[in-house]
């Protein structure tokens, strides 16, 4: 029998760089057979609320299961009142965890968390740095799953030479520390005059204002292009060697797994899950929060050591085979006909 499924998530951005888990799911569990409504595209946060648990009210009794994606920040009370409903009227329902700082609103929440989690069908960590915090606070009914991508979207280059050629994705925000890509920048251009970069996302708190003022005050080489879609911004890494990730807290970005499927040899700050997804000079690098000295040191590195960097991608991208839709299907399949 065809399973209905509610999806319950941020489908504010479809297609776009900054888009949640959502748009890309429900697409791929539809191609499974499943039935699948989704909520909410409303920007209004008040009239998203209700349209989600809306959704619920109207459908339960044909709904045989309800995903929310779960997030540590404001999304956080919606995924609570969501779960409330599904509670109401006896529906089983998955969160499904994402966000750096969802271990922080197990903390300061533990109430709201044990009501969430607690009594959820079962919890999809899409990294052990989640399942590994989440076991640890008691919710055993938990499981990894990772987050997939189609592996064809993202298609390897390999290439010859590392120019410091840098590439940074995520929003501006001050979490994801963007002013440290620019800093880095500026070390890098000592050695390497002709060092660019480019940063791509949308601004959240102001963030880019102050990125931008940094690259005209120091002369660099730099392009901001705004919120892109990800085949834009995948076909954009082909003109780049480096992806950097200079964020405070992380868990396992699909931004990160996507650079290693596209080829670029990543390096990254050492936070959160980020350990658990790159084995340090294995298939990328990892430095120390906040260190631009470092990251930079390690991309020079790089450059003049391009047989290492090739190897680096090459076993990163072997590495997120295992994130490919075909193969983490299986493990939905498995929990959704339970």
């Amino acid at each position: 029998m065809t399973k209905s499924i509610l999806y319950i998530g941020n489908d504010l951005q479809i297609n776009s760089f900054t888009a949640t888990y959502i748009s890309f799911f429900s697409k791929m569990l539809r191609k499974e057979g499943y039935k699948v409504k989704t909520a909410s595209t409303r920007s209004n946060k008040g009239l998203r609320l209700i349209e989600m648990l809306g959704l619920i009210v109207r459908y339960h009794k044909t709904t045989d299961i309800v995903l929310i994606d779960t997030y540590g920040a404001m999304n956080f009370y919606y995924a609570y009142l969501v779960a409330k409903t599904c509670q109401a009227y006896h529906v089983d329902y998955i969160p499904i965890l994402h966000g750096g700082n969802l271990p922080d609103r197990l903390r300061a929440s533990k109430k709201f968390s044990q009501s969430l989690f607690g009594r959820a069908k079962v919890n999809i960590a899409p990294s052990k740095f989640l399942y590994d915090i989440f076991k640890a606070e008691g919710f055993i009914n938990t499981q990894i799953i990772p987050n997939a991508i189609q592996m064809e979207n993202y298609p390897f280059k390999k290439r010859e030479g590392f120019a410091p050629k840098l590439l940074w994705v995520r929003r501006f925000q001050k979490r994801y520390n963007p002013i440290m890509a620019l800093e880095v920048l500026l070390l890098l251009k000592k050695d390497y005059p002709k060092a660019e970069l480019c940063m791509v996302g949308p601004d959240k708190d102001g963030t880019m204002k102050a990125c931008k003022k940094f690259a005209e005050k120091h002369q660099l080489n730099v392009r901001f292009t705004g919120k892109l879609m990800k085949k834009d911004w995948a076909k954009l890494s082909k003109n780049y060697n480096f992806f950097i990730n200079t964020t405070n807290i992380d868990n396992t970005p699909i931004s990160v797994i996507e650079a290693m499927s596209l080829g670029l040899a990543v390096v990254s700050t050492n936070i959160g899950g980020m350990p658990m997804l790159i084995d340090h000079n294995k298939d990328g690098i990892l430095v120390p929060v906040k260190d631009a000295k470092t990251m930079a040191t390690e991309i020079s590195k790089l450059v003049e050591d391009s047989e290492k960097a090739q190897l680096l991608s090459k076993n990163a991208r072997d590495k997120v085979e295992a994130f490919a839709w075909k193969k983490v299907k299986t493990d939905w399949n498995e929990i959704l006909n339970l």
